[in-house]
């Protein structure tokens, strides 16, 4: 190989290992199975259980969810439910609101992005 081809091999390399990846589309399919899986023993989407109900999350004040018994911590916030902020939240709950009452994470971003995309069918 001469010095220019290692030179343009080197730099092609370099360029491809510093460039960041493409985030991969979220699937809203798949976010549906994971709600099934590990959100539906506390929520649905049209009624309150354990926790509140989940259709229109996306762009709706935490707490708002009328009847729900949110904690003082909750209620208090003037947090908004979008994609960050579910991201967030769906990572580390307490770390977002200090003494709320949900204690379950999804440490997987994919699995996260996934669910979220599927609440997000399920806003207007």
């Amino acid at each position: 190989m001469t010095r220019t081809c290692q030179s343009a091999a080197l730099w092609t390399a370099l360029t491809l290992l510093c460039t960041p990846m493409a985030a991969q589309a979220a699937d809203a399919e798949r976010g549906a199975t994971l709600y099934e899986q590990r959100c539906v023993a506390c929520h649905s989407l049209d009624t309150s259980r354990i926790g509140p109900a989940h259709r229109g999350v996306v762009g709706r004040k935490a707490g708002g969810v009328p009847g729900f018994a949110y904690s003082p911590a909750l209620k208090a916030s003037d947090l908004v439910w979008t994609e960050d902020s579910l991201d967030r939240w769906l990572a580390d709950p307490q770390s977002v609101i200090p003494g709320q009452r949900m204690n379950y994470r999804v440490a997987d971003a994919v699995a996260r992005a996934d669910i979220i995309a599927f609440l997000k069918r399920q806003s207007p």
